[in-house]
């Protein structure tokens, strides 16, 4: 006479006959499934308390010192001066005063002309944007 053994799920705790024999540890796929999302939860859980505690003994330990900002404003005083030292002035920034006078000489009137001689006066010639016309003259500067 042939005897059952019954095995008892270990998530639902209930008694069941195992179709595999020896490896099933659960009476079906559901509960198979819902353990698994039950551990998978539990670790995430534990995972993410630990970063945290770290996290804040770290920042604990991390204490801002005179010498440590003291270093911070030379290193970047240092690179700074590197930089404007090694950077070619055609490919340097421009500042707020350049855009202005560029604004106030595309704005003004006369503009040299550099492709025509000067005349027989020592006069230089400059494009009038209003009439439309070269005109000489010597500048005041």
């Amino acid at each position: 006479m042939k005897t059952t053994r019954y095995y008892t799920c270990e998530y639902c705790y209930k008694e069941y006959v195992p179709k595999r024999r020896g490896v099933q540890k659960y009476c079906s796929n559901s509960c198979r499934s819902n353990a698994c999302r039950l551990r998978n939860s539990k670790n995430q859980k534990t995972n993410s308390i630990k970063p945290l505690e770290t996290k804040v003994s770290n920042q604990a330990e991390k204490q801002m010192s005179l010498a440590g900002v003291g270093n911070a404003a030379a290193g970047a005083m240092l690179a700074n001066t590197i930089k404007t030292v090694f950077t070619k002035e055609d490919n340097k920034a421009a500042t707020k005063g350049d855009l202005k006078r560029l604004t106030e000489k595309l704005l003004g009137r006369y503009h040299l002309v550099n492709n025509l001689p000067v005349n027989s006066k020592g006069e230089y010639p400059y494009f009038d944007l209003q009439a439309n016309v070269v005109v000489y003259f010597k500048p005041n500067n």
